[in-house]
C-alpha cells in the first residue's frame, strides 16, 4: 500500500538511510514476506497424499488472499504493506518512495522469503518436502506465455493496489487491504495451473533457493517486475484522481518531483432545468398553429 502521509524524496541520502522509520519499514517488510511465504506455501504442501484438486485450488487461492489481506492490514501503517518487490518497484516507478528505501525493501522482502521458506521446510514431513510451495511453469505453455501470465496477474494486483490506496478518491469506503487480498485470490482462481500464479518474486524466489531448484525462475523476475511498473505508472498518471500531463511530465524530468503538490482537478457541471411553463406554451403555440391551419383549409 502506498505511505499514507507526505510523498517521499527519491534520491538516496544519508538522512533516509539513517531514518529509524526506515528501518522499522525494514524490518516490517521482512516479517511480513516471512508470514506470507510460510503462510502461503504451507498452504501448497498435501499431507492427505491425495491427487491435486480443484478445492486444493480454491485452499491456495483463499489462504493466499487472506494472508495477504491481513499482512497488509497489520503492517501498513509501519512500511505501506508492499511485502512484494513488484510493489516497491511500482512505488519507485511513481516516484513514491526514495531509492534506497525501494533497495532495502526489496532485499530484506527475499530475505524474509528465503528464512520463511526455510521454516516451512523444517516444519514439513521429509517425505513431502519435494515442492514447498514453489512456483512452476505449466509444460504446456512456453516460457513467453508464462512470461504473459505473470505479467498480467501481478498489473491486476499493483493497479488493485494503487487505486485502493488513492488518498485522492472520495469515494473509497470499504476496505484496502481486504481488496487487495481478493485480487490475489481472484488472479490465484486463474493462474495457478500456469504459472503457480506466482505475482511475487520474493514468494518464488525463497522456495527456489532453499530448495536449489531454478527453472525458468527468471520469469518471476520480468514477469511480475513488467506488470507491476506497468500498472503503476498506468494508474498514476492516466487514472488517478490528479493524473495530468504536468504531473508525469514532472515524475520524469523534474528532479524534486512531489505528488502532493498536484491536487485534484474539480469540474463544474451546469444542470440546465426545463421549465414545465414553456413546455405547454410551446404545446399551446402547437395547436395554434394547427388550428390556424385547419381554419385555412375549411375556408377554401
Amino acid at each position: 500500500m502506498p505511505d499514507s502521509g507526505k510523498q517521499q524524496k527519491t534520491a538516496t541520502s544519508m538522512e533516509d538511510i539513517s531514518s529509524l522509520r526506515l528501518w522499522k519499514g525494514i524490518v516490517a517488510e521482512f516479517v511480513g514476506t516471512l508470514l506470507l511465504t510460510l503462510v502461503g506455501c504451507g498452504s501448497c504442501i498435501n499431507l492427505r497424499g491425495a491427487a491435486n484438486t480443484t478445492s486444493n485450488v480454491v485452499q491456495i487461492a483463499l489462504c493466499f488472499g487472506l494472508s495477504v489481506a491481513t499482512i497488509v492490514w497489520s503492517i501498513a501503517h509501519v512500511s505501506g504493506g508492499h511485502i512484494n518487490p513488484a510493489v516497491t518497484m511500482a512505488m519507485l516507478a511513481a516516484r513514491k518512495i526514495s531509492l534506497a528505501k525501494a533497495v532495502f525493501f526489496v532485499l530484506f522482502q527475499l530475505i524474509g522469503a528465503v528464512v520463511g521458506a526455510g521454516i516451512l521446510l523444517g516444519l514439513t514431513p521429509e517425505k513431502d518436502q519435494s515442492a514447498l510451495g514453489m512456483t512452476l511453469v505449466h509444460e504446456k505453455i512456453s516460457v513467453g506465455q508464462a512470461v504473459g501470465v505473470e505479467l498480467f496477474i501481478t498489473f491486476v494486483l499493483v493497479f488493485t493496489v494503487f487505486a485502493s490506496c488513492d488518498n485522492k478518491r472520495k469515494d473509497l469506503n470499504g476496505s484496502a487491504p481486504l481488496a487487495i487480498g481478493l485480487s490475489v485470490t481472484m488472479c490465484h482462481l486463474w493462474a495457478i495451473d500456469y504459472t503457480g500464479s506466482s505475482m511475487n518474486t520474493a514468494r518464488s524466489f525463497g522456495p527456489a533457493l532453499v530448495m536449489g531448484t531454478w527453472d525458468n525462475h527468471w520469469v518471476y523476475w520480468v514477469g511480475p517486475i513488467l506488470g507491476g511498473v506497468g500498472a503503476g505508472v498506468l494508474y498514476e498518471h492516466l487514472f488517478a484522481v490528479n493524473a495530468s500531463l504536468d504531473k508525469a511530465k514532472a515524475c520524469l524530468l523534474s528532479s524534486d518531483y512531489d505528488d502532493a503538490k498536484y491536487k485534484a482537478k474539480k469540474y463544474k457541471v451546469r444542470v440546465i432545468e426545463e421549465d414545465p411553463n414553456e413546455e405547454e406554451l410551446a404545446e399551446t403555440e402547437t395547436m395554434t398553429e394547427k388550428g390556424k391551419k385547419f381554419g385555412s383549409t375549411s375556408n377554401v
